[in-house]
């Protein structure tokens, strides 16, 4: 008789199950009539700002906010369809004299979760499961399970390098794609028909330097235009970004154009699920190079999907970073996430080891079948 292994996952409850940030912001919203009024972007990282926005953590202090926290659309399915492939467990953050109305709240709308699987407390790194899910960078980077996940929100939007999701179809693709990993590999994937290659790898893996190599050895392939707030002035448009402004950033991220967006070094950055379905309908695969977070989205998305890891000796990758003609602190971003990004060759679907971009290029090109 075969064991069966199971995964396990641990979900946070505030802005991954039920809305805590943006419920404060419409309460405050309701009780000061800002105007204009107090959005989501205006909390770009956790903790006081010394802004206008501050004015939520007033709501936090109130139990009755716990009782009517709104669950957020979707999460009802997703914890049942989640409870079917993993075993899950909440571990939640909340202060002691709010904890019996959390466990409620649990319980009330979740039943699929166990009342022996709420976790609360603050030492999230104490749970032993095999997946985090948390909103929380503090949390994910703390953490021991194998698979820490970060569901984006504004405030966490600079995160890089981690496994990150921004909806939860994404997560549930993630986790079966981290499910398959534990079983025996499934037939390597060709592009037989038009499809998506996206490439991920660290900074100094040499991503976009592959890219072109392919590009100009094929003659069935078109690279994906993202989005970004970068100016035309600092070299966003000569990298083939469109450039647009934030305040037309927001608007298509708000009204579903855009199927995946991250932000680093203050600058917004996004792509078009209506741009990559123009180019498969002229026949051509969609090449593109993404952090994980959009390369699952495209998987999401789209079904015929490859992802490549471009990993490089370690040695050769600091010293890209380190020779790259940038601020000092956007280095140290750099360096910092170089760890959490190997891990990201681990629900890939192919790992390429980089000496030139050339050789590279080459060997995807072989092994997806690219003409």
């Amino acid at each position: 008789m075969e064991r069966r292994f199971r995964l396990s996952t641990a979900l946070d409850i505030d802005d991954v199950l039920m809305e805590c940030v943006p419920y404060a912001i419409k309460l405050a919203n309701e009780k000061y009539q800002f105007d204009p009024p107090i959005t989501q972007y205006e909390v770009d990282r956790w903790g006081k700002l010394g802004t206008r926005a501050d004015v939520i953590f007033e709501f936090f202090d109130d139990p009755e906010f716990f009782r009517s926290q709104p669950v957020i659309k979707g999460a009802k399915e997703f914890v049942r369809k989640l409870s079917q492939m993993t075993e899950v467990f909440v571990s939640t953050s909340v202060r002691p004299e709010f904890m019996g109305i959390r466990a409620q709240r649990i319980m009330q709308e979740f039943p699929e979760i166990p009342a022996d699987h709420i976790y609360m407390g603050s030492r999230k790194d104490k749970i032993d499961v095999d997946i985090l899910f948390d909103d929380g960078m503090h949390n994910v980077f703390r953490s021991n399970a194998a698979y820490p996940i970060l569901m984006r929100r504004p405030w966490n939007r600079e995160a890089t390098g981690m496994l990150a999701v921004n909806t939860y179809d994404e997560f549930l693709k993630l986790v079966e794609i981290i499910s398959d990993s534990y079983s025996v590999r499934h037939t390597p994937i060709s592009l037989t028909e038009p499809g998506v290659v996206v490439l991920v790898g660290p900074s100094g893996s040499g991503k976009n330097e592959i890219a072109d190599c392919i590009l100009r050895s094929t003659e069935n392939v078109e690279k994906l235009r993202s989005y970004t707030t970068e100016s035309p002035e600092t070299d966003g448009k000569s990298r083939g970004y469109h450039c647009v402004s934030l305040e037309e950033f927001h608007r298509m991220n708000d009204n579903g154009e855009l199927f995946e967006s991250t932000v680093y070094a203050h600058k917004c950055y996004g792509s078009r699920k209506k741009d990559v379905e123009e180019i498969l309908a002229r026949g051509r695969h969609v090449l593109t190079v993404m952090d994980i977070c959009g390369a699952m989205a495209l998987k999401t998305h789209f079904d015929n999907v490859v992802t490549v890891y471009t990993k490089r000796d370690k040695r050769d990758l600091l010293a890209a970073i380190l020779n790259k003609d940038s601020p000092t602190q956007d280095k140290v971003n750099r360096l910092l996430s170089v760890e959490a990004e190997g891990q990201n060759a681990f629900v890939c679907d192919y790992v390429v080891n980089v000496t030139t971009p050339e050789d590279a290029a080459q060997q995807i090109c072989s092994t997806l079948n690219i003409r």
